[in-house]
């Protein structure tokens, strides 16, 4: 007995059960299977579920939770319906060890036995598997595994949250798992949707935050489980991810992060813009990015074409602003979400820039940055100039310069060869006057755009007037400044012979030019504008110019080529 008894003491001690010793207490217990993870051991007052068989000395089995199909579910100690060798042979034990324990008559059936099963004064071999072990005391216990570092927000009741999750019982037996369906859990917090202690488990987690969530069964499926995945009385473990998480009341949020220091104008509603984005859910996942398409989003602004979070969102904007907008599903794609691009109830959140935007009642707008302190005459209608410029997009990347060419451009105003917000910018200006114009998309290239042009994009000019030289009417290749001599041939007819050739011609022009009589159509050589006119007076194509040939272009009916 004495060796007996040192060796319970022995196994005892190696084991590290704490149970009240007594001379009576040879009760046997081999631990044949630790876990190496052990965070509890069953105490005396918890609840236990766990597998066992039952043997008798000569290896009958008289009993078996596996038979029986479902475990064994009892406090340990306190009001225990099993016999207190099995009732102590649970002490500290963990969640998927296993037990032999070796039980004694006196702490089993004793000298009466049970029945026909088990006979009197009959030492029984139970083998033991831990499943489950909880209090009535106990909490939900929730452990964070990572976070992010920027967490602005945390979950609180009426939140609706999109998660990913594995279920598992406490032995490691996977129940559920959001992750091979590739789809969320969404649901409401606090509002009876969810077990009672997921529902604080899930309570101050962050978007992108991942946690460990355990429930004990009267906070879970209790006595009723669920299906055939979730026994009776399972405390349960989830191993969360926050994927999503919005409030019925929220609203759009707008997160300016970069606002240029002049910003004249922002957008209002009728306003067309244009800018690039990417577009993110919560937890980081891309779902759209104009910029690998290389093209802006262009719509109108508060008129319905973008969802009513971007529409609000757009309003009050600064060209070139940069800000992060964050909408929640009621004002995006709802609980449908968008096929194959967002799911359900998803925030969406963008990173926008704002390249232009414009009003389809907007003129040219014209700066003049620099104006020569004498200026006699200014550009009009008819006239040919000679300019540099820049031309750019509103935020700054330069498209087209006339520094790139040999010659700065000439043109005639007014004569529909450059767009015609520009062309409006080059009109009332001085020889050496510098200008910045802002030409919106309808008077310069529209909705196609060209070449370099993007769609709908204000364009950005800079300016300088080189020359100036002042032009006629269309339809016409002479202009008088003043009177013209009256009656006209005898002042044309220098020799009075009654016919002007060519050569006459030329010379009473040139002579009226000279004088500041009259002007030529500029940009074209000088001597062939007047063959030109001398060709349209030579009705009958004889060479000269009589006075029945002669008529001013006010006496013609409606021409069809030009002359005086």
């Amino acid at each position: 007995m004495e060796q007996t008894y040192i060796l319970i003491i022995a196994v005892i001690s190696l084991m590290s059960i704490q149970c009240d010793s007594s001379p009576l207490d040879d009760l046997v217990i081999d631990r044949y299977s630790i876990p190496t993870h052990c965070p509890r051991e069953v105490q005396t007052g918890d609840y236990v579920r766990y597998d066992f068989n039952g043997t008798l000395p000569d290896g009958k089995k008289f009993e078996s939770s596996h038979d029986k199909g479902k475990p064994f579910v009892g406090q340990v100690g306190l009001g225990s319906v099993v016999i207190t060798g099995l009732d102590r042979g649970v002490l500290g034990m963990c969640v998927n060890e296993r037990r032999k324990l070796t039980i004694p008559p006196h702490l089993a059936y004793g000298v009466l036995g049970a029945g026909t099963t088990i006979p009197p004064d009959t030492t029984l071999t139970f083998d033991i598997l831990l499943l489950d072990v909880w209090n009535m005391d106990d909490k939900v216990q929730t452990r964070t595994l990572s976070k992010p570092q920027d967490c602005k927000r945390t979950v609180v009741p009426t939140d609706f949250v999109r998660y990913h999750y594995n279920g598992t019982l406490l032995n490691g037996t996977l129940f559920d798992s959001s992750h091979p369906r590739g789809q969320t859990y969404d649901t409401y917090i606090g509002q009876g949707y969810l077990i009672k202690g997921m529902d604080v488990g899930l309570l101050g987690m962050c978007v992108g935050e991942r946690r460990s969530v355990l429930i004990p069964p009267f906070l879970a499926y209790e006595d009723k489980g669920y299906n055939t995945l979730i026994p009776p009385y399972a405390s349960l473990m989830f191993d969360v991810l926050l994927v999503d998480m919005f409030n019925a009341n929220d609203t759009v949020e707008v997160n300016a992060q970069y606002v240029p220091e002049s910003c004249t104008r922002k957008s209002a509603v009728g306003d067309y813009i244009r800018y690039h984005y990417n577009g993110t859910l919560q937890d980081g996942t891309p779902f759209d990015d104009s910029y690998k398409r290389n093209s802006t989003y262009n719509t109108y602004i508060g008129m319905g074409f973008v969802i009513i979070g971007m529409d609000k969102a757009l309003q009050g904007m600064c060209m070139g602003e940069r800000s992060r907008i964050t909408i929640p599903p009621h004002m995006a794609y709802g609980e449908t979400g968008l096929e194959g691009m967002i799911p359900g109830s998803a925030v969406l959140i963008f990173d926008i820039h704002v390249m232009d935007f414009h009003n389809p009642n907007d003129t040219v707008e014209i700066k003049v940055t620099h104006k020569p302190e004498v200026c006699n005459i200014t550009t009009d209608v008819h006239d040919l100039i000679q300019y540099r410029y820049n031309c750019s997009l509103m935020d700054g990347k330069l498209l087209y310069s006339s520094d790139n060419f040999d010659l700065p451009p000439r043109t005639t105003l007014g004569s529909g060869k450059i767009i015609q917000g520009l062309d409006q910018g080059l009109q009332g200006m001085c020889e050496g006057e510098k200008r910045e114009v802002i030409v919106p998309p309808h008077l310069g290239h529209g909705e196609d755009g060209a070449a370099e042009v993007p769609r709908s994009a204000v364009l950005k000019f800079e300016l300088e007037l080189l020359e100036v030289q002042k032009g006629v009417p269309d339809g016409y290749l002479f202009v008088w400044l003043g009177d013209n001599p009256d009656p006209l041939f005898p002042a044309m007819d220098l020799n009075q012979d009654q016919e002007v050739p060519l050569e006459e011609f030329s010379t009473f022009i040139k002579a009226q030019i000279a004088d500041g009589k009259g002007r030529l159509r500029p940009g074209i050589d000088g001597e062939v504008v007047i063959k030109d006119m001398f060709t349209n007076q030579d009705r009958n194509k004889d060479g000269k110019i009589t006075l029945d040939e002669l008529k001013l272009k006010s006496d013609e009916e409606p021409p069809n080529h030009d002359e005086l």
